[in-house]
């Protein structure tokens, strides 16, 4: 590791493994989207077979929004690497919201989920208990692990420049 006297420098905040973390569990989400796109199925009983037949004639959609989830896995670590200036403060906003969504969607329905399964909480129409695993278990605890590796990564990587003169200083 090399160290830098810039106190603002990346070197002096090695702290990207944070954003290693949210990468790793957005990739994951990321993986298995453009995975579903092309037609593999494995995992894909933890959606449910109402929700495949639904959307089993826009299956295309999955492109996009893989697209979207790859640019917020793994885009704090190529911004970090790369020390991109330019709009940085919109772009860490744009990141801070995410970790926000990421954390609150994730958590609750990862609580929700489990209260369902453990019998807490007992839908009045029933549910789906594979779909309901691939939830409680699967897709919801990796948004919150996403949504924290951003949180943590965003929150260590704050310099004095980011916080200097900006309306936005509490969030970057």
């Amino acid at each position: 590791m090399t160290h830098d006297t810039n106190a603002d420098s990346p070197a002096a905040h090695p702290r990207s493994r944070w954003f290693v973390l949210a990468a790793v569990a957005g990739g994951v989400h990321t993986g298995i989207t453009l995975y579903w796109a092309i037609g593999g199925r494995a995992l894909l009983w933890t959606m449910g077979d109402a929700f495949i037949a639904k959307f089993a004639s826009v299956m295309w959609i999955l492109y996009p929004l893989a697209a979207v989830k790859a640019v917020g896995a793994f885009g704090p670590l190529w911004f970090q690497s790369h020390q991109w200036q330019p709009s940085r403060s919109l772009i860490r906003l744009v990141y801070w919201c995410a970790s926000v969504v990421l954390l609150i969607w994730g958590g609750l329905n990862t609580v929700v989920s489990n209260l369902v399964l453990f019998g807490i909480i007992r839908p009045s129409a029933g549910y789906d208990r594979p779909v309901m695993i691939g939830h409680a278990w699967i897709w919801d605890p990796l948004f919150v692990v996403w949504g924290l590796g951003l949180l943590l990564g965003l929150t260590l990587t704050r310099t004095a420049s980011n916080r200097q003169a900006n309306i936005f200083a509490p969030l970057i």
